[in-house]
């Protein structure tokens, strides 16, 4: 039986000059490591019973595929680069399923126009690293781009030194970004930013009926995104213009990471040597990120003051909405159902707590859901104070059970995934996929899994992978 994929490729109509078509560059020897079958199944995708390793490293195109590199500029830590784009992914298409519109897209398959003297290829780590955390995301209930399959290459790949090649299937509502916007904005390309705008708008936010109801709806997908973020301890690292989807999804899984102790000043990536985008930084990010793509959108509003004084309304309310989102989300986590400002100051200092005993972010806010007691000899005033405030609550346990996950894909997990897999020993890949698919549950078999990395174990610096 052949693939059977369901194609209606949309943005291949779009003008040239939004793209670059070709096929994804020839492997030696593709070997599939994992495929992910429940979402293909959500995708009305019918696999063949073999030779899924050829689909999935870009050497067997699906009846229907249109396979095309996207241009896109972007702020790159506040900078801006003018032309960026697909420099090691192909779009292969858009399936067209009961669920929505999604784009499949392979992740290192060569070589395209955008790839600015790169390789075009991924190496085997940022492969696993970002199917286990889009998937553990989306089992956390955080809005993401998905994992479809991870295959080997064969090929050799040199970064630091010479590594195993790997080629990720992703899957997102669109690969549409602000840097898209920048893009032809910067280039005065009025009419391309017209059709990308109209396109965007009928994709993603069809109900909306002028252009500031658009940015409004992407500023709400952004905020309840950051916020949903931050309330798990995550720590995109990389949040360039080129990164943030209009889709308001978690996309592009570089120096990622999750909190262990918590830090507000907390910073992963090897390449944000100035904290750009440390933890609590993030909130403040997506409003400048947003700035930027209400800029690059007054190209078509034409000078209309009306307009231009609501994206500047827009933008200057984004931290007053993500205080109000943050509050919201971090109060179930401690247990109240509808909170009040005072809350802020409740919750501001446990998290202060926190950081001064230098305490684990994920096991404290389980530890408070599971065994609250412990704060009463730790912190009496706190606990006094926040016995006192949930008392109205019918069940808080459950309020927190639900929003604290047990299990978080923690960075040492990953490392010690990627180390055993580059000996061929993908087990613990597969072990953390499997436990990383129910995180609020508590269960013997991966309780290892909860626990703190060692001083040997903690990771301190997470990387591209370009």
């Amino acid at each position: 039986m052949n693939a059977q994929f369901p194609f209606d490729n949309t943005y291949s109509t779009l003008p040239s000059q939004f793209f670059h078509k070709q096929k994804p560059a020839t492997v030696t020897k593709a070997e599939l490591i994992a495929c992910n079958f429940q979402l293909a199944k959500e995708l009305e995708i019918k696999l063949p019973s073999s030779g899924l390793e050829l689909i999935f490293s870009g050497q067997m195109i699906p009846d229907g595929a249109d396979p095309l590199a996207q241009v896109y500029a972007g702020h790159q830590f506040g900078y801006y680069s003018p032309q960026l784009g697909d420099g090691r992914a192909l779009l292969l298409g858009e399936l067209n399923t009961k669920s929505g519109r999604y784009d499949i897209q392979l992740k290192g398959s060569g070589t395209t126009p955008y790839s600015r003297s790169g390789d075009g290829l991924s190496w085997l780590g940022p492969v696993l690293r970002e199917y286990i955390v889009s998937e553990a995301m989306h089992h956390l209930g955080i809005p993401t781009t998905r994992s479809l399959a991870a295959v080997e290459t064969g090929d050799k790949v040199l970064r630091e030194t010479v590594l195993p090649g790997a080629i990720l299937t992703r899957i997102a509502k669109s690969h549409i970004r602000v840097g898209t916007f920048q893009y032809f904005a910067y280039n005065k390309d009025t009419e391309a930013l017209e059709a990308l705008y109209k396109y965007t708008r009928e994709r993603h936010y069809n109900e909306t009926k002028s252009i500031s109801e658009f940015l409004s709806c992407v500023i709400n997908a952004q905020s309840d995104l950051v916020t949903d973020w931050l309330s798990v301890g995550f720590i995109h690292g990389v949040m360039n213009t080129d990164n943030c989807s209009i889709s308001g999804e978690t996309i592009d899984y570089g120096p990622c990471a999750f909190l262990d102790n918590y830090s507000p000043s907390k910073v992963f990536s090897s390449i944000d040597t100035h904290g750009r985008y440390a933890y609590s930084a993030q909130a403040d990010v997506i409003v400048w990120n947003m700035a930027q793509l209400a800029n690059a959108l007054l190209p078509i509003v034409n000078n209309d003051e009306d307009v231009l004084n609501k994206f500047k309304n827009l933008v200057h309310e984004m931290p007053n909405q993500i205080r109000s989102l943050w509050l919201k989300k971090f109060g179930k986590k401690i247990g109240i159902s509808k909170t009040k400002p005072s809350d802020y100051k409740l919750i501001s200092n446990f998290l202060n707590g926190l950081a001064s005993r230098n305490e684990d972010f994920t096991i404290s806010f389980r530890k408070l859901t599971e065994e609250p007691e412990y704060l009463k000899s730790i912190d009496p005033d706190w606990f006094k104070t926040w016995k006192n405030r949930i008392s109205g609550e019918p069940d808080p346990t459950s309020i927190m059970a639900k929003a604290n996950p047990n299990l978080i894909p923690r960075n040492h997990q990953i490392e010690l995934a990627i180390t055993a897999a580059l000996n061929s020993d993908f087990d613990l890949f597969h072990r953390l996929n499997k436990a990383l698919k129910s995180p609020y549950e508590k269960t013997l078999e991966y309780s290892d899994l909860e626990a703190i990395p060692t001083e040997e174990e903690e990771v301190f610096k997470t990387f591209c992978g370009t």
